[in-house]
């Protein structure tokens, strides 16, 4: 307890000095922090019983869940367990905020990570290899990394394949990375199983209705960080963000509306799931650290299991071969992958209309009707129920 004391006091130190604003301090702090010593001693752990810890500004809270918004068959169907059985926990001065350890049945998070690696990286969905490759180079990720990856282990100084190049892809409404925007004329159809898992698990956090309309996919390697931001460029911020993580643990920092808040520091496993909502939907967040399993690379003990043989005849989830899971076990064991969704706009809410260019000003509306419908798209594009 002593060291653990010793720990959070020295966080608390780090974040009361003048200067740099205090959620950069503890960034900086965990991104140089040394797993098994006393610098983790100050993040919250919730797959264990958590306590009062981390910045001593905030207790861990249990959260209640919406238990009878979700039967056990549609939790089944995602690959979740009843939600009886989920733990949840929130953080005092922080509402809305819900954290949920790996509510995963054994063996279902295989699916999940396969479709981040094998599936979602596909096009017509846009990832970061985009703006340095072809379409064509980038069209099958997957098929082009798999041998690399399924024998990774036997030859260690070869070059990184296209997958362990991948830093993020983004589904449904495409996020514009430049304009911070999303626009109706940028959309592909959404996957319709990661739709149904994020349905259930708003609903079981209170929100019926939610849609699942933007993805954003984070494909972590050890080395890698997520800078400090909030996400505010949906149009409906009353619908919660929905983070799920896969593979090695990282450090989460949730802070306050301004930056000069100190965060709290909370680690994140794989199969763990976060619900922003409310007051929370709006804070300062990032990922300071990837942290490296203390046993060297190996996979996190809950992706041992195998997925099972039988599966839910009408579920979401599709079988993993012994191929296919090698590959993703070997990406994993030096990797983490984050997947974010989120509902875009409000139940029958159009995009704006964007502002003309000052140069089309003058054109009659005439000429204007004769412009590309691509360019003066407006309206919503309505989601299929069975794409």
């Amino acid at each position: 307890m002593g060291k653990m004391a010793a720990a959070v006091g020295s966080v608390a130190t780090l974040a009361a000095d003048p200067g740099e604003d205090a959620f950069r301090k503890l960034f900086r702090f965990y991104r140089q922090s040394r797993p098994g010593t006393a610098d983790l001693g100050g993040v919250i752990d919730f797959s264990s019983a958590p306590i009062a810890r981390g910045s001593g500004a905030h207790k861990v809270v249990r959260s209640q869940l919406n238990v009878s918004s979700v039967n056990e068959h549609d939790a089944h169907r995602a690959g979740l367990q009843p939600v009886s059985k989920w733990r949840a926990y929130g953080l005092e001065g922080y509402p809305g905020f819900i954290f949920i350890p790996n509510p995963f049945l054994p063996g279902y998070q295989w699916h999940w990570v396969k479709q981040c690696l094998k599936l979602y990286s596909q096009k017509p969905n846009i990832c970061n290899l985009d703006k340095h490759m072809t379409k064509e180079e980038t069209q099958d990720l997957w098929e082009q990394s798999k041998e690399f990856l399924r024998y990774k282990e036997v030859n260690k100084r070869r070059p990184r394949s296209l997958l362990e190049k991948l830093r993020w892809v983004t589904l449904g409404y495409h996020y514009n990375w430049d304009s911070k925007k999303y626009s109706a004329d940028h959309y592909t159809p959404f996957p319709s199983d990661l739709a149904f898992l994020s349905e259930q698990v708003a609903a079981a956090c209170g929100f019926q209705g939610f849609q699942a309309e933007a993805g954003i996919l984070n494909y972590y390697r050890l080395d890698s960080t997520l800078g400090i931001h909030v996400d505010k460029s949906e149009l409906d911020h009353s619908k919660p963000l929905l983070s799920f993580s896969f593979g090695q643990s990282a450090i989460f920092l949730l802070g306050g509306l301004k930056r000069d808040e100190a965060p709290t520091a909370m680690f994140m496993h794989s199969g763990d799931i976060m619900v922003m909502s409310g007051f929370s939907r709006l804070l300062n967040h990032a990922v300071p650290r990837v942290l490296p399993n203390p046993k060297g690379e190996s996979l996190p003990h809950c992706l041992e299991t195998p997925l099972p043989a039988v599966l839910p005849r009408d579920g979401v989830v599709e079988p993993c071969s012994v191929e296919d899971w090698q590959v993703c076990a070997n990406y994993l064991k030096t990797a983490r992958v984050n997947m974010t969704v989120r509902q875009v706009l409000a139940t029958d809410q159009d995009f704006p209309l964007e502002p003309v260019e000052k140069e089309k000003r003058d054109i009659t509306m005439e000429g204007f009707c004769c412009l590309d419908d691509k360019n003066t798209q407006v309206k919503r594009a309505r989601l299929n129920p069975d794409s």
